[in-house]
């Protein structure tokens, strides 16, 4: 190889490099200001582009090469059928990524819960959307790197859609107890709370009955997620505590063991 061959092939690759340099600088501040799934995926597909006109470039330099890709591209119909073929399930991920980036069901950083059927394929923060999949930082700290395809098949619950965030709260209280106080407390513990958007007017319903006792249930109301699991949490070690300390039984199962001498 001549020292102009390198010298065409380094310009080439320098400039191909300049380029994908310039659609990351123009993406990261549009990133900036909007951090819509669509810009992600978009920058994705313009590198891929940037890639593939320099390689077909380059090879149009050389009379080795110049034939064989002038070639490729006349039967450019054969090559995109046998790579369809052979890339079937690649391409059907390239096409959900399209189909995604542009509906937008979530953007980067929201919180979503991904369901196919009755389960739930994972479930957290959107880290970021490539061409073929999707990565979702789990709570667990895990990231779950689903495809595509399956994203814009499956159901998803997305939060940041939603202005406040309701959980339910259950407890089963003993039948002896005072239910009008327990009723009373957890309205109170609830309303008490600084993560909570509950007011003494939100309800606390008799669910229904058990072997245990009388369970009573509420919806806990918070403006976002992550405070609903830190509300959660507290209300239900402040619910054990008050009904505690009020005699109000919380029931559990024992289990008693006799023996014959």
């Amino acid at each position: 190889m001549g020292i102009d061959q390198m010298i065409i092939i380094a310009s080439f690759i320098s400039a191909a490099i300049a380029l994908t340099q310039v659609v990351n600088f123009v993406f990261r501040r549009l990133e900036k200001k909007n951090r819509a799934t669509h810009l992600r995926f978009s920058r994705g597909i313009f590198k891929a582009v940037i890639l593939v006109l320099t390689v077909y470039a380059l090879a149009q330099q050389f009379d080795v090469t110049k034939d064989m890709s002038t070639a490729i591209l006349q039967s450019g119909s054969l090559v995109i059928a046998v790579a369809t073929f052979a890339a079937q399930q690649a391409l059907s991920n390239v096409i959900s990524g399209f189909s995604l980036a542009f509906s937008k069901p979530y953007n980067v950083n929201d919180k979503i819960r991904v369901l196919q059927g009755n389960s739930v394929i994972a479930e957290g923060i959107v880290t970021d959307i490539t061409l073929r999949h999707t990565i979702i930082s789990q709570y667990n700290e895990e990231s779950c790197i689903v495809p595509n395809s399956v994203m814009d098949s499956a159901v998803i619950t997305n939060t940041n859609y939603t202005e406040n965030i309701g959980n339910f709260m259950e407890i089963t209280v003993g039948y002896d107890s005072d239910i009008e106080q327990a009723i009373l407390l957890m309205k109170q513990i609830c309303a008490g709370h600084e993560l909570t958007l509950n007011t003494m007017e939100n309800n606390v319903f008799v669910k229904g009955y058990s072997a245990d006792g009388v369970i009573l249930k509420t919806t806990v109301w918070t403006k976002n997620l992550d405070d609903s699991f830190h509300a959660c949490s507290d209300i239900r070690l402040a619910l054990v505590k008050q009904y505690l300390e009020h005699g109000i039984e919380i029931p559990y199962q024992t289990v008693t063991v006799t023996t014959k001498e």
